[in-house]
């Protein structure tokens, strides 16, 4: 392999192809193909040896009645030749968990679920979607298709698809945890030992390629990254973050995904699509604007961009498709100066409440986390997505959303950073006990009035959302954090904890009771009964570096966006960061981040300014770019500034200094805007 990185302009060349389907690769042409890449911009495609149909696109002689029945040449053989020719990277795909021709052929190999049906798409629908169980003799399977490819090609990279955890009871699974003395019957155990199964399987896949081939990379691709990745990153080269907005992962999954993966310490792209909606959209194209947007933001991440497309049965490339993706990555090249080794500037660490789930997927991301990242997105502030294992010394501010419960090693660990300077806001059940019983993080203040979540019928009151806002209380803030908010009542939608400030706390804030819930006996209007005016326990409490919301302020902002629960979160942070690295004057749609080049002795500071719209029911589009003019750009550098000027295009911006910052007016920024901060 030619180099480590990764490369910058990738594409993803879906190939599930039906048996029903004549001539496959009949009108395949290596020198269009590759030239069509060429002109593109594209520096790596993914190529496929197996689709999840289950059929192989090289000459294979390990398993040749796996071959695709109407496929009349070496197809990946020659896709790669006519690649390597142009300089362009060619990783190989195969499937894991998916393969309808195995899943045919082999039933047993199949997930069982655990009331003995197996899983997946029922026998008369349309669809390959029935997992393969990993225990199952279909390993061995999978690790002699892999050896033939390692054997038979020249081979950069293995992508190798659908590696998920499942909850299996087949008759291998249950041998397996009853081997390591686990009860298959506890629903638990068994998502437990799924997750230490795939842990498993990469690792012995992983063991099994480099065994054959020591350089190539290697990416297991389940459609998510999260923190059950960690214990297992030794098992990859890199990450790819598969996060198609307009398909099942909308524009929200990338920011919350990438923020965490560029701590694990690997190299990882940012995987999109041209398609109108998502993966086998024939024929469909995404808008311009929308992929300009995509790439550029997952290069304003650190990250390096894919591009997925599928390429028609018969083999030919689309022209038009190319020409799409070119006009996008003719941009991406001229701005990979400014993006190559670059690392992210944060100052604020949010866990994620994603690590105390059993598994999650993009359709599944806890909504504290997305209205999290919504909130400090929508504010300019530059922070990571973290686990507990993190390094909490790197931040100035933890954020604790909604859902972080502390057992007593994180709590001493959280007690240690605010020992050694560090700053706290926490909300709703974060800090308390993992069965929300007590506060288990004493430097918050407070203390909980009653049994907290295990009080009768709590946990299906506090903190859950209700069509008509049957449990809504209110919140009237201090001035010390009110800010431009009115001084009046503020409807907080979901039912907050009950607590009391601790002699020496700060209340910022005070909950007012309703009148009355909202029953059958007792209602008022069409939704939640009015405020009473009395004052029933604090809402907002700050003690030192430490500032606690009783209500789930982030979830309620990821549900309907209310502007003074976004404020009252901006508003705490300025108390405990007043200068952040980073204040603008723009709308509040401007997404904002820096990077440094260290190398370079310079700070990259990306402006993206797009706006995605709910034009269609089913997912959000961006058609237009909306451009922005002389915005206002306030800095807190780590040094003063030789030079700053716009990226790539090399214009001097002026600047000046205000009360010890520093302070540059862009003059236009038309979807995406870097400037480069020279330093030296």
């Amino acid at each position: 392999m030619e180099e480590k990185s990764l490369r910058f302009r990738q594409i993803h060349l879906d190939f599930h192809t039906s048996e029903n389907i004549p001539g496959v690769g009949s009108a395949f042409d290596p020198d269009e193909f590759a030239d069509t890449l060429a002109r593109a911009h594209v520096n790596s495609i993914t190529c496929f040896a197996r689709c999840h149909h289950g059929w192989i696109y090289f000459d294979t002689k390990a398993f040749p009645e796996r071959r695709h029945p109407s496929l009349g040449r070496n197809l990946l053989a020659e896709q790669i030749q006519a690649c390597h020719a142009r300089g362009i990277r060619v990783p190989i795909y195969t499937t894991i968990q998916w393969d309808h021709l195995t899943a045919t052929e082999h039933p047993e190999w199949r997930v069982l679920d655990a009331d003995g049906r197996l899983e997946g798409t029922p026998p008369y629908e349309a669809g390959f979607y029935r997992q393969l169980c990993l225990n199952s003799p279909y390993r061995d399977f999978l690790k002699e298709h892999v050896r033939e490819i390692l054997q038979t090609l020249p081979t950069d990279g293995l992508f190798l698809d659908i590696v998920l955890p499942v909850d299996c009871s087949c008759r291998f699974c249950r041998a397996k945890m009853e081997r390591e003395g686990l009860d298959p019957t506890d629903p638990l155990a068994r998502a437990r030992f799924g997750i230490a199964t795939l842990n498993d399987f990469k690792r012995d896949m992983t063991a099994h390629i480099r065994s054959l081939n020591k350089e190539c990379t290697i990416y297991y691709n389940a459609g998510h990254v999260g923190p059950r990745h960690r214990a297992v990153r030794d098992a990859y080269t890199h990450f790819e973050l598969e996060t198609l907005p307009s398909g099942q992962w909308g524009y929200l999954h990338f920011p919350v995904t990438v923020r965490y993966c560029r701590t694990l310490g690997l190299d990882y792209l940012g995987q999109t699509g041209k398609f109108h909606t998502s993966w086998g959209d024939f024929h469909s194209f995404k808008n311009l604007a929308a992929l300009e947007y995509e790439c550029f933001r997952m290069l304003a991440m650190g990250a390096k961009c894919l591009v997925g497309d599928q390429l028609h049965p018969n083999g030919r490339i689309d022209e038009h498709v190319y020409r799409l993706i070119g006009q996008v990555y003719e941009q991406v090249e001229a701005k990979e100066p400014w993006c190559a080794g670059a690392a992210a500037v944060t100052e604020i660490g949010v866990l994620t409440p994603e690590e105390f789930m059993v598994s999650a997927s993009a359709g599944n991301l806890p909504p504290a986390i997305k209205g999290a990242t919504r909130i400090l997105e929508e504010g300019a502030h530059q922070f990571d997505v973290i686990d507990t294992a993190s390094d909490f010394s790197r931040y100035k501010v933890l954020v604790l959303p909604d859902h972080i419960p502390a057992d007593a090693a994180l709590a001493r660990k959280i007690g240690e950073y605010l020992a050694g300077g560090g700053s706290l806001i926490a909300s709703f059940l974060s800090g308390l006990s993992p069965e929300g019983s007590e506060v288990a993080l004493a430097p918050l203040g407070i203390e909980l009035e009653g049994a907290g979540l295990k009080a009768p019928g709590a946990a299906a009151i506090l903190g859950q959302p209700f069509e008509r806002g049957d449990h809504t209380e209110y919140l009237r803030a201090g001035a010390k954090i009110r800010g431009s908010l009115p001084d009046t009542e503020l409807a907080m939608y979901m039912k907050g904890m009950h607590i009391r400030a601790e002699a020496g706390a700060d209340v910022l804030a005070d909950t007012v009771a309703s009148y009355f819930d909202r029953d059958y006996r007792s209602f008022c209007s069409h939704r939640q009964s009015p405020s009473s005016g009395r004052v029933d326990h604090p809402a907002v409490v700050q003690k030192g570096r430490s500032i606690y919301f009783a209500h789930p302020v982030f979830s309620q902002y990821n549900r309907n966006a209310p502007l003074w629960c976004k404020l009252l979160v901006l508003n705490a942070l300025a108390l405990l960061l007043p200068e952040p690295i980073a204040r603008h004057d723009g709308p509040s749609t401007l997404q904002l981040t820096v990077n440094v080049q260290e190398r370079e002795n310079r700070w990259v500071v990306h402006l993206l300014h797009y706006i995605p719209e709910r034009r269609g029911e089913e997912f959000d589009v961006i058609e237009d770019v909306i451009p922005l003019f002389n915005l206002s750009l306030s800095l807190r550098l780590p040094r003063p500034a030789r030079e700053i000027r716009t990226a790539p295009e090399g214009e001097p911006l002026d600047q000046e200094q205000r009360d010890g910052r520093t302070v540059v007016t862009v003059p236009r920024i038309r979807g995406h805007q870097m400037l480069e901060i020279l330093f030296g």
